[in-house]
């Protein structure tokens, strides 16, 4: 399908100002397309999912799906929540603690006039389709986490609503739970026909479950962007801490970008201008005295603190160039690393990636 030949189904710019802080997004989806909108907290999401949501209205800009006016202040336009064709999967699911499982399906459909005999009918194949057929007649403090979720999900999709909003869906899942669920629930949103967009700090939750990121810091689109995209060419701090990646700006003269505060970047890409220039922190080698090496890129830095990430150890660095490196449990035993340590870090100018800023 041609994204471009086919108009958006949802065209947003929210715009809230709420004491000093003041939300101003703007972005849009096509049909059966999953939005992220990631940020740290305070970053805004939760605004504009409350926005989206019809919860809080817009200071000023515009919200509108399928070409239908649902917020516009110029306009004196205003579509209550009530009235919106959405479904909602909250943080903590919501599911009402009286009902049974079915009946928790069930609760949208009644709310759109169905009697409960159809309503029941209509919300059965949905608990189907997520794998608890069986726990129908359950109450949700008999269900385990990963269920209550399937059941939010089953809720919010059994409406048919036309915009889907994730709030945190998984964060509040166990670390194993949660590495099921998301396959699953990727598995749901692929078949999912009109607009989802999810709301999340976790930037694993975003890079698997979105097609698009809209990466929000301070109320202000920073980036936008597929997450392999977003991933190689970050464009904040933020952005780089959560890919994993150091980043630097500076100015690029050929293969070299000069920093603000004067340190040299050598890189293998020929660059004119203002700069970006990226690596992971497996590309930085330690040593404890100045080496002998072919990197183009040498720094004499003291070991700020350690700390175990995954299967290796993070060691975060300051000087000249402060930077993140990944070791091995075997290298940071050989150097026998503690604060302090004065060392020297290599990076070869190959395992760089310089872009434009």
């Amino acid at each position: 399908m041609d994204v471009h030949a086919v108009t958006a189904a949802l065209d947003a710019r929210l715009c809230v100002a709420r004491d000093t802080f003041t939300l101003d997004v703007a972005f849009s989806a096509q049909p059966g397309e999953v939005l992220a909108l990631l940020g740290p907290n305070g970053a805004g999401k939760s605004t504009a999912l409350r926005a989206l949501a019809g919860l809080l209205p817009l200071t000023s800009g515009r919200l509108a799906l399928d070409g239908s006016e649902w917020d516009s202040p110029s306009a004196g336009v205003f579509v209550p929540a009530e009235q919106r064709p959405i479904g909602v999967v909250f943080q903590d699911y919501l599911l009402f603690p009286h009902l049974s499982a079915l009946d928790n399906v069930a609760f949208g459909l009644r709310c759109k006039g169905l009697r409960r005999a159809a309503a029941r009918a209509e919300a059965l194949p949905w608990l189907e389709r997520m794998g608890l057929a069986e726990h129908a007649g359950q109450r949700p403090a008999k269900l385990s986490g990963g269920q209550a979720q399937r059941v939010a999900l089953a809720r919010a999709l059994a409406v048919r609503p036309r915009l889907l909003l994730l709030d945190e869906p998984l964060a509040a899942l166990d670390a194993r739970t949660r590495l099921d669920i998301r396959a699953e629930l990727r598995r749901h949103l692929a078949e999912f026909e009109a607009v989802a967009v999810l709301v999340t700090h976790d930037p694993l939750d975003a890079m698997v479950l979105a097609d698009r990121l809209v990466v929000i810091e301070a109320g202000q689109v920073v980036q936008t962007g597929r997450p392999a995209e977003v991933a190689r060419r970050p464009r904040t701090d933020y952005i780089a801490r959560l890919v994993g990646l150091n980043l630097y700006q500076g100015t690029a003269d050929g293969r070299r970008v000069t920093l603000p505060e004067g340190q040299v970047l050598t890189t293998d890409q020929e660059l004119t201008g203002p700069a970006f220039v990226a690596f992971p922190p497996d590309a930085v080698t330690l040593h404890r005295h100045r080496p002998e090496t072919s990197a183009r890129n040498l720094f004499p830095c003291t070991v700020a603190g350690l700390d175990l990430h995954g299967d290796r150890f993070r060691v975060d660095l300051t000087g000249p160039l402060p930077l993140a490196a990944d070791l091995t449990p075997t290298a940071a035993t050989a150097l026998d690393l503690t604060p302090g340590t004065p060392v020297w870090a290599a990076i070869k100018a190959t395992q760089t990636h310089a872009y434009p800023a």
